[in-house]
Protein backbone atom coordinates (compact mmCIF):
# COMPACT_ATOMS: atom_id res chain seq x y z
CA UNK A 1 0.00 0.00 0.00
CA UNK A 2 2.68 2.30 0.66
CA UNK A 3 4.66 1.59 -2.38
CA UNK A 4 1.29 2.29 -4.17
CA UNK A 5 0.82 5.97 -2.70
CA UNK A 6 4.37 6.74 -3.72
CA UNK A 7 3.41 6.12 -7.01
CA UNK A 8 0.46 8.18 -6.66
CA UNK A 9 2.73 11.01 -5.70
CA UNK A 10 5.08 11.22 -8.11
CA UNK A 11 2.38 10.59 -11.06
CA UNK A 12 1.18 12.82 -13.67
CA UNK A 13 -2.23 13.39 -14.48
CA UNK A 14 -3.85 10.34 -16.53
CA UNK A 15 -7.55 10.68 -17.42
CA UNK A 16 -8.45 7.19 -19.49
CA UNK A 17 -12.33 7.57 -19.34
CA UNK A 18 -14.91 10.67 -19.88
CA UNK A 19 -15.40 11.71 -16.11
CA UNK A 20 -17.28 10.30 -14.18
CA UNK A 21 -16.15 6.63 -15.12
CA UNK A 22 -19.09 4.28 -14.48
CA UNK A 23 -17.95 3.18 -10.38
CA UNK A 24 -18.09 7.30 -9.73
CA UNK A 25 -21.32 7.83 -11.66
CA UNK A 26 -23.17 4.88 -9.21
CA UNK A 27 -21.48 7.32 -5.67
CA UNK A 28 -22.89 10.44 -7.66
CA UNK A 29 -26.29 9.47 -8.31
CA UNK A 30 -26.73 8.53 -4.66
CA UNK A 31 -25.41 11.39 -3.57
CA UNK A 32 -28.01 13.03 -5.74
CA UNK A 33 -30.84 10.73 -3.89
CA UNK A 34 -29.13 11.36 0.05
CA UNK A 35 -27.37 14.87 0.07
CA UNK A 36 -28.64 18.66 -0.59
CA UNK A 37 -28.70 19.53 -4.13
CA UNK A 38 -27.85 23.14 -2.64
CA UNK A 39 -24.20 21.96 -1.14
CA UNK A 40 -23.60 21.69 -4.69
CA UNK A 41 -20.76 20.19 -6.89
CA UNK A 42 -19.20 20.73 -9.91
CA UNK A 43 -16.96 18.00 -10.19
CA UNK A 44 -17.42 14.53 -11.66
CA UNK A 45 -14.65 13.02 -9.30
CA UNK A 46 -15.01 10.84 -6.37
CA UNK A 47 -12.07 10.35 -4.67
CA UNK A 48 -10.82 7.27 -3.71
CA UNK A 49 -7.04 7.73 -1.92
CA UNK A 50 -4.52 10.76 -2.49
CA UNK A 51 -0.57 11.19 -2.55
CA UNK A 52 1.03 14.31 -2.65
CA UNK A 53 -0.58 16.68 -4.89
CA UNK A 54 -2.44 13.81 -6.65
CA UNK A 55 -5.85 11.95 -6.14
CA UNK A 56 -7.09 9.00 -7.79
CA UNK A 57 -10.81 8.38 -8.37
CA UNK A 58 -12.92 5.14 -8.11
CA UNK A 59 -12.32 4.26 -11.96
CA UNK A 60 -8.45 4.45 -11.12
CA UNK A 61 -7.82 8.37 -13.24
CA UNK A 62 -5.21 10.16 -11.71
CA UNK A 63 -5.61 14.23 -11.41
CA UNK A 64 -3.56 16.90 -10.12
CA UNK A 65 -5.19 18.95 -7.38
CA UNK A 66 -5.28 22.67 -7.40
CA UNK A 67 -7.84 23.08 -5.16
CA UNK A 68 -6.11 21.37 -1.97
CA UNK A 69 -9.71 20.93 -0.01
CA UNK A 70 -10.27 24.71 -0.57
CA UNK A 71 -6.82 25.27 0.90
CA UNK A 72 -7.10 22.58 3.52
CA UNK A 73 -4.18 20.38 2.17
CA UNK A 74 -1.03 22.99 2.01
CA UNK A 75 1.04 19.49 3.39
CA UNK A 76 -0.62 17.41 0.81
CA UNK A 77 -2.60 14.12 1.00
CA UNK A 78 -1.22 10.99 3.05
CA UNK A 79 1.82 12.44 4.71
CA UNK A 80 2.78 9.27 6.69
CA UNK A 81 3.98 11.59 10.15
CA UNK A 82 0.70 12.67 10.28
CA UNK A 83 -1.00 9.08 9.56
CA UNK A 84 1.35 7.71 12.24
CA UNK A 85 0.32 10.51 14.49
CA UNK A 86 -3.17 10.23 14.09
CA UNK A 87 -2.97 6.34 15.07
CA UNK A 88 -0.78 6.85 18.09
CA UNK A 89 -3.18 8.87 19.44
CA UNK A 90 -6.42 6.55 18.76
CA UNK A 91 -4.54 4.47 20.65
CA UNK A 92 -5.19 6.78 23.92
CA UNK A 93 -7.78 8.59 23.42
CA UNK A 94 -10.09 10.61 20.46
CA UNK A 95 -11.31 13.48 22.49
CA UNK A 96 -10.99 14.90 26.09
CA UNK A 97 -12.93 18.98 26.73
CA UNK A 98 -10.06 21.38 27.89
CA UNK A 99 -12.98 23.22 30.14
CA UNK A 100 -12.65 19.90 31.61
CA UNK A 101 -9.13 18.05 31.37
CA UNK A 102 -6.18 19.20 29.76
CA UNK A 103 -4.46 17.12 26.93
CA UNK A 104 -0.64 18.08 26.39
CA UNK A 105 -0.84 18.39 22.75
CA UNK A 106 -3.58 21.22 22.69
CA UNK A 107 -1.12 22.64 25.65
CA UNK A 108 2.61 22.20 23.15
CA UNK A 109 -0.07 23.22 19.78
CA UNK A 110 -0.99 26.55 21.42
CA UNK A 111 2.46 27.10 22.66
CA UNK A 112 3.72 26.75 19.12
CA UNK A 113 1.36 29.22 17.42
CA UNK A 114 1.92 31.70 19.87
CA UNK A 115 5.15 31.42 19.55
CA UNK A 116 5.18 31.55 15.59
CA UNK A 117 2.70 33.70 15.13
CA UNK A 118 3.56 37.26 14.28
CA UNK A 119 2.04 40.05 16.18
CA UNK A 120 3.25 42.66 18.13
CA UNK A 121 3.97 41.09 21.43
CA UNK A 122 6.68 38.68 23.00
CA UNK A 123 4.12 36.86 24.79
CA UNK A 124 0.78 35.73 23.00
CA UNK A 125 -1.87 33.31 24.07
CA UNK A 126 -3.81 31.18 21.48
CA UNK A 127 -7.19 29.01 21.75
CA UNK A 128 -8.54 26.16 19.38
CA UNK A 129 -11.96 25.91 17.68
CA UNK A 130 -12.87 23.57 14.35
CA UNK A 131 -13.49 25.83 11.79
CA UNK A 132 -12.57 29.24 10.18
CA UNK A 133 -16.13 30.68 10.68
CA UNK A 134 -15.60 29.50 13.83
CA UNK A 135 -12.23 31.07 14.83
CA UNK A 136 -13.49 34.30 13.14
CA UNK A 137 -16.33 34.22 15.49
CA UNK A 138 -14.41 34.25 18.70
CA UNK A 139 -11.84 36.42 16.93
CA UNK A 140 -14.70 39.27 16.71
CA UNK A 141 -16.10 38.43 20.07
CA UNK A 142 -12.57 38.39 21.51
CA UNK A 143 -12.03 42.14 20.04
CA UNK A 144 -15.95 43.44 21.02
CA UNK A 145 -14.72 42.09 24.73
CA UNK A 146 -11.56 43.25 24.69
CA UNK A 147 -12.47 47.08 23.66
CA UNK A 148 -15.95 47.09 25.25
CA UNK A 149 -17.04 48.16 21.65
CA UNK A 150 -19.50 46.27 19.78
CA UNK A 151 -18.82 47.58 15.65
CA UNK A 152 -16.89 45.90 13.38
CA UNK A 153 -15.99 46.54 9.64
CA UNK A 154 -15.29 44.16 7.10
CA UNK A 155 -14.77 44.33 3.41
CA UNK A 156 -15.87 44.45 -0.33
CA UNK A 157 -15.60 40.93 -0.99
CA UNK A 158 -15.12 39.67 2.17
CA UNK A 159 -15.21 35.65 2.42
CA UNK A 160 -15.77 34.77 6.44
CA UNK A 161 -18.13 31.71 7.02
CA UNK A 162 -21.66 30.90 6.89
CA UNK A 163 -22.88 31.05 10.62
CA UNK A 164 -25.41 33.88 11.40
CA UNK A 165 -22.46 36.55 12.31
CA UNK A 166 -19.90 35.24 9.34
CA UNK A 167 -21.98 35.38 6.39
CA UNK A 168 -23.38 38.79 7.74
CA UNK A 169 -19.67 39.58 7.49
CA UNK A 170 -19.36 37.71 4.01
CA UNK A 171 -19.30 39.92 0.66
CA UNK A 172 -21.16 37.65 -1.91
CA UNK A 173 -25.11 37.39 -1.36
CA UNK A 174 -25.36 34.00 -2.96
CA UNK A 175 -24.09 32.71 0.59
CA UNK A 176 -27.47 34.31 2.48
CA UNK A 177 -29.78 34.72 -0.45
CA UNK A 178 -33.12 34.64 0.83
CA UNK A 179 -32.23 34.70 4.25
CA UNK A 180 -31.85 37.42 6.71
CA UNK A 181 -28.55 38.63 7.48
CA UNK A 182 -28.95 42.00 9.22
CA UNK A 183 -26.83 41.68 12.59
CA UNK A 184 -26.07 44.91 14.16
CA UNK A 185 -22.50 46.25 13.72
CA UNK A 186 -21.18 44.78 11.09
CA UNK A 187 -19.81 48.36 8.06
CA UNK A 188 -18.72 47.34 5.20
CA UNK A 189 -15.51 49.46 3.20
CA UNK A 190 -14.10 48.90 -0.18
CA UNK A 191 -11.52 46.14 -0.20
CA UNK A 192 -8.29 47.47 -2.32
CA UNK A 193 -8.75 46.01 -5.53
CA UNK A 194 -6.17 47.89 -7.74
CA UNK A 195 -7.11 46.26 -11.14
CA UNK A 196 -10.61 47.49 -10.53
CA UNK A 197 -9.73 50.64 -8.85
CA UNK A 198 -11.27 53.67 -10.91
CA UNK A 199 -9.71 54.14 -14.30
CA UNK A 200 -6.49 56.00 -14.53
CA UNK A 201 -5.36 55.83 -10.99
CA UNK A 202 -2.07 55.39 -10.43
CA UNK A 203 -1.05 52.93 -7.59
CA UNK A 204 -0.30 55.45 -4.99
CA UNK A 205 -3.92 57.10 -6.15
CA UNK A 206 -5.46 53.84 -5.78
CA UNK A 207 -4.22 52.87 -2.44
CA UNK A 208 -5.50 56.67 -1.45
CA UNK A 209 -8.95 56.50 -2.95
CA UNK A 210 -9.47 52.94 -0.71
CA UNK A 211 -8.22 54.60 2.53
CA UNK A 212 -10.56 57.58 2.06
CA UNK A 213 -13.48 55.00 1.06
CA UNK A 214 -12.60 53.57 4.96
CA UNK A 215 -12.91 56.80 6.52
CA UNK A 216 -16.00 57.75 4.77
CA UNK A 217 -17.18 54.97 6.82
CA UNK A 218 -15.96 56.29 9.98
CA UNK A 219 -18.01 59.78 8.83
CA UNK A 220 -21.11 58.70 7.26
CA UNK A 221 -21.37 54.92 9.15
CA UNK A 222 -19.92 54.22 12.35
CA UNK A 223 -17.62 56.90 14.22
CA UNK A 224 -14.33 54.89 14.89
CA UNK A 225 -13.96 55.61 18.29
CA UNK A 226 -17.36 52.73 18.57
CA UNK A 227 -15.01 50.02 15.89
CA UNK A 228 -14.07 47.33 18.03
CA UNK A 229 -12.08 45.41 15.24
CA UNK A 230 -11.45 45.78 11.43
CA UNK A 231 -10.95 42.29 9.97
CA UNK A 232 -8.49 41.60 6.76
CA UNK A 233 -7.71 38.95 4.69
CA UNK A 234 -4.14 39.59 3.27
CA UNK A 235 -5.28 37.95 0.22
CA UNK A 236 -9.01 37.58 -0.63
CA UNK A 237 -10.10 34.22 -1.14
CA UNK A 238 -13.86 34.02 -2.26
CA UNK A 239 -13.46 37.37 -3.52
CA UNK A 240 -10.70 36.64 -6.29
CA UNK A 241 -7.16 36.47 -5.04
CA UNK A 242 -6.49 39.56 -4.31
CA UNK A 243 -3.52 40.54 -2.18
CA UNK A 244 -3.94 43.45 0.28
CA UNK A 245 -1.21 46.02 -1.00
CA UNK A 246 0.99 46.61 1.94
CA UNK A 247 0.80 50.30 1.81
CA UNK A 248 -2.78 49.85 2.47
CA UNK A 249 -2.11 47.71 5.75
CA UNK A 250 0.84 49.78 6.46
CA UNK A 251 -1.67 52.77 6.81
CA UNK A 252 -4.50 50.66 8.04
CA UNK A 253 -2.50 49.50 11.08
CA UNK A 254 -2.01 53.67 11.69
CA UNK A 255 -5.47 54.03 11.85
CA UNK A 256 -5.86 51.49 14.08
CA UNK A 257 -3.36 52.37 16.39
CA UNK A 258 -4.85 56.41 16.09
CA UNK A 259 -8.62 54.69 16.95
CA UNK A 260 -7.66 51.88 19.58
CA UNK A 261 -9.43 49.37 17.15
CA UNK A 262 -7.75 45.64 16.70
CA UNK A 263 -6.92 44.57 13.14
CA UNK A 264 -8.07 41.30 12.67
CA UNK A 265 -5.97 39.12 9.89
CA UNK A 266 -8.20 36.59 8.57
CA UNK A 267 -5.32 34.01 7.85
CA UNK A 268 -8.20 31.14 7.44
CA UNK A 269 -7.10 30.35 3.95
CA UNK A 270 -3.79 32.15 3.71
CA UNK A 271 -1.36 30.53 6.25
CA UNK A 272 0.55 28.05 6.67
CA UNK A 273 3.33 28.58 4.27
CA UNK A 274 0.69 28.99 1.36
CA UNK A 275 2.20 32.32 0.86
CA UNK A 276 6.16 32.15 1.49
CA UNK A 277 6.06 32.49 5.13
CA UNK A 278 3.76 30.63 7.70
CA UNK A 279 1.36 33.71 7.85
CA UNK A 280 1.31 36.77 5.36
CA UNK A 281 1.01 38.71 8.52
CA UNK A 282 4.82 37.49 8.77
CA UNK A 283 5.57 39.98 5.88
CA UNK A 284 3.70 42.46 7.92
CA UNK A 285 5.45 42.00 10.83
CA UNK A 286 8.45 42.68 8.79
CA UNK A 287 7.40 45.79 7.34
CA UNK A 288 6.47 47.13 10.84
CA UNK A 289 2.51 47.01 11.24
CA UNK A 290 1.79 43.52 12.67
CA UNK A 291 -1.97 42.69 13.44
CA UNK A 292 -3.83 42.15 16.54
CA UNK A 293 -5.37 39.14 15.87
CA UNK A 294 -4.73 36.12 13.74
CA UNK A 295 -7.66 34.03 12.95
CA UNK A 296 -6.36 30.77 11.08
CA UNK A 297 -7.74 27.65 10.02
CA UNK A 298 -7.90 25.22 6.66
CA UNK A 299 -4.40 23.26 6.62
CA UNK A 300 -3.43 23.80 10.03
CA UNK A 301 -4.92 20.02 10.86
CA UNK A 302 -4.05 18.73 7.34
CA UNK A 303 -7.43 17.67 7.06
CA UNK A 304 -8.94 17.68 10.32
CA UNK A 305 -10.92 19.65 12.19
CA UNK A 306 -9.04 22.70 14.24
CA UNK A 307 -8.98 26.36 13.87
CA UNK A 308 -7.33 28.91 16.00
CA UNK A 309 -7.63 32.68 17.45
CA UNK A 310 -4.34 34.00 18.56
CA UNK A 311 -3.32 37.35 19.89
CA UNK A 312 -1.60 38.87 22.73
CA UNK A 313 -1.49 37.81 26.43
CA UNK A 314 -3.28 41.18 27.00
CA UNK A 315 -5.86 41.15 24.77
CA UNK A 316 -6.44 37.24 25.21
CA UNK A 317 -6.61 37.50 29.73
CA UNK A 318 -8.64 40.97 29.20
CA UNK A 319 -11.86 38.81 27.73
CA UNK A 320 -14.88 38.43 29.60
CA UNK A 321 -14.60 34.73 31.06
CA UNK A 322 -17.02 32.23 29.62
CA UNK A 323 -17.53 33.97 26.35
CA UNK A 324 -14.91 31.84 24.39
CA UNK A 325 -14.99 28.10 24.45
CA UNK A 326 -15.91 24.73 22.52
CA UNK A 327 -16.83 21.21 22.85
CA UNK A 328 -14.97 20.16 19.85
CA UNK A 329 -11.92 22.59 19.92
CA UNK A 330 -8.53 21.37 20.22
CA UNK A 331 -9.36 17.74 19.31
CA UNK A 332 -6.75 15.50 20.65
CA UNK A 333 -6.69 14.13 17.32
CA UNK A 334 -6.63 16.72 15.56
CA UNK A 335 -3.83 18.72 17.74
CA UNK A 336 -1.59 15.67 17.00
CA UNK A 337 -2.10 16.14 13.09
CA UNK A 338 -1.54 20.09 14.03
CA UNK A 339 1.44 19.57 15.70
CA UNK A 340 3.02 17.08 12.73
CA UNK A 341 1.66 19.96 10.29
CA UNK A 342 4.35 22.60 11.86
CA UNK A 343 6.75 19.87 11.63
CA UNK A 344 6.31 19.23 8.02
CA UNK A 345 6.30 22.59 6.71
CA UNK A 346 9.50 23.12 8.71
CA UNK A 347 11.17 20.25 8.02
CA UNK A 348 10.37 20.04 4.62
CA UNK A 349 11.04 23.49 3.66
CA UNK A 350 7.28 24.00 2.63
CA UNK A 351 7.67 28.06 2.37
CA UNK A 352 10.50 27.89 0.04
CA UNK A 353 8.33 25.29 -1.87
CA UNK A 354 5.70 27.46 -2.07
CA UNK A 355 7.77 30.24 -3.23
CA UNK A 356 9.12 28.37 -6.22
CA UNK A 357 5.90 26.42 -7.14
CA UNK A 358 4.27 30.12 -7.21
CA UNK A 359 6.64 31.04 -9.84
CA UNK A 360 6.07 28.28 -11.41
CA UNK A 361 2.43 28.72 -12.04
CA UNK A 362 2.22 32.70 -12.26
CA UNK A 363 5.45 32.52 -14.78
CA UNK A 364 3.10 30.32 -16.90
CA UNK A 365 -0.33 32.72 -16.04
CA UNK A 366 1.69 35.37 -17.32
CA UNK A 367 2.74 33.27 -20.40
CA UNK A 368 -0.95 33.36 -21.15
CA UNK A 369 -2.08 36.93 -20.50
CA UNK A 370 0.27 37.86 -23.38
CA UNK A 371 -0.99 35.28 -25.83
CA UNK A 372 -4.69 35.46 -25.10
CA UNK A 373 -6.46 38.79 -23.99
CA UNK A 374 -9.35 37.62 -22.68
CA UNK A 375 -6.68 36.77 -19.63
CA UNK A 376 -6.63 40.32 -17.68
CA UNK A 377 -4.75 39.89 -14.92
CA UNK A 378 -2.61 37.52 -12.93
CA UNK A 379 -2.09 38.19 -9.11
CA UNK A 380 -0.69 36.67 -5.78
CA UNK A 381 1.56 35.76 -2.94
CA UNK A 382 3.76 32.99 -3.03
CA UNK A 383 1.77 29.55 -3.97
CA UNK A 384 -1.74 31.72 -3.74
CA UNK A 385 -2.05 32.71 -7.19
CA UNK A 386 -5.16 34.13 -8.78
CA UNK A 387 -5.78 34.37 -12.58
CA UNK A 388 -8.75 36.47 -13.78
CA UNK A 389 -10.49 36.41 -17.17
CA UNK A 390 -12.74 39.39 -18.78
CA UNK A 391 -14.04 39.75 -22.22
CA UNK A 392 -11.50 42.19 -23.08
CA UNK A 393 -8.63 44.10 -21.46
CA UNK A 394 -10.41 47.46 -22.13
CA UNK A 395 -13.86 46.85 -20.37
CA UNK A 396 -12.24 44.45 -18.32
CA UNK A 397 -16.09 43.15 -17.86
CA UNK A 398 -15.84 39.55 -16.32
CA UNK A 399 -16.13 36.53 -18.21
CA UNK A 400 -17.52 33.43 -15.49
CA UNK A 401 -18.82 31.66 -18.88
CA UNK A 402 -15.47 31.03 -19.87
CA UNK A 403 -13.81 29.90 -16.90
CA UNK A 404 -16.79 27.42 -16.22
CA UNK A 405 -15.98 25.59 -19.30
CA UNK A 406 -12.28 25.89 -18.47
CA UNK A 407 -12.96 24.01 -15.12
CA UNK A 408 -14.96 21.52 -16.97
CA UNK A 409 -12.60 20.81 -19.97
CA UNK A 410 -10.33 20.75 -17.52
CA UNK A 411 -11.27 18.02 -14.95
CA UNK A 412 -11.71 15.88 -17.89
CA UNK A 413 -8.18 15.80 -18.66
CA UNK A 414 -6.66 15.21 -15.47
CA UNK A 415 -6.73 18.93 -13.50
CA UNK A 416 -8.94 20.35 -10.87
CA UNK A 417 -9.56 23.56 -10.22
CA UNK A 418 -12.47 25.95 -8.59
CA UNK A 419 -13.29 29.10 -9.65
CA UNK A 420 -13.21 32.68 -7.59
CA UNK A 421 -14.45 36.08 -7.12
CA UNK A 422 -17.79 38.21 -7.11
CA UNK A 423 -18.26 37.28 -10.67
CA UNK A 424 -16.85 33.56 -10.75
CA UNK A 425 -14.58 34.88 -13.18
CA UNK A 426 -11.26 34.01 -11.94
CA UNK A 427 -9.29 30.81 -11.01
CA UNK A 428 -7.76 29.57 -7.93
CA UNK A 429 -4.73 28.23 -7.83
CA UNK A 430 -4.48 26.59 -4.47
CA UNK A 431 -2.38 23.23 -4.88
CA UNK A 432 -1.02 21.26 -2.01
CA UNK A 433 3.02 22.74 -1.49
CA UNK A 434 4.47 19.16 -1.88
CA UNK A 435 3.33 19.64 -5.51
CA UNK A 436 6.15 18.75 -8.11
CA UNK A 437 7.50 20.88 -10.69
CA UNK A 438 6.46 18.37 -13.28
CA UNK A 439 3.39 18.39 -12.09
CA UNK A 440 2.66 21.93 -12.12
CA UNK A 441 4.41 22.43 -15.77
CA UNK A 442 1.64 19.80 -16.52
CA UNK A 443 -1.43 20.99 -14.98
CA UNK A 444 -0.04 24.55 -16.87
CA UNK A 445 -0.20 22.15 -20.52
CA UNK A 446 -3.47 20.68 -19.48
CA UNK A 447 -4.84 24.12 -18.87
CA UNK A 448 -3.89 26.29 -21.71
CA UNK A 449 -5.69 23.21 -23.78
CA UNK A 450 -8.49 23.42 -21.94
CA UNK A 451 -8.61 27.41 -22.12
CA UNK A 452 -8.45 26.95 -25.64
CA UNK A 453 -10.80 24.47 -26.12
CA UNK A 454 -13.26 26.64 -23.61
CA UNK A 455 -12.85 29.98 -25.85
CA UNK A 456 -13.74 27.73 -29.13
CA UNK A 457 -16.61 25.84 -27.79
Amino acid sequence: MLKSSVALKDSLPAVTMPLPGPKAAVVLKQRAACVPNAIGTQYPVVIKRGAGAMIEDLDGNRLLDWVGGVGVMNVGYSQPAIIAAVQAQAQNYFHSMINVTTHPSYVELTRRLSALAPLNSTHNKAMLINSGAEALENAVKIARSYTKRNNIIVFSGAFHGRTALTVAMTAKRSYSYGLDHNISGIYRAPYPYLYRAPKGYSRSESIRYYLDQLELVFAQGCPAEFVAGIVLEPIQGEGGFIPAPFEYVAALRQICHKYGILLIADEVQTGFGRSGQLFVSNYWQERGFAPDIIATAKSIGAGLPLAAVISTAEIMDGIQPGIVGSTFGGNAMACVAGLKVLDIIRDQDLCQKALRNGKIVATGFRALQAKYPQVGDVRGIGSMVGIEFVHDPISKQPYPELVQRLINNAVQHGLLMENAGLHDNVIRFLCPLVATPEQLKAGLKIFESALTAALTD
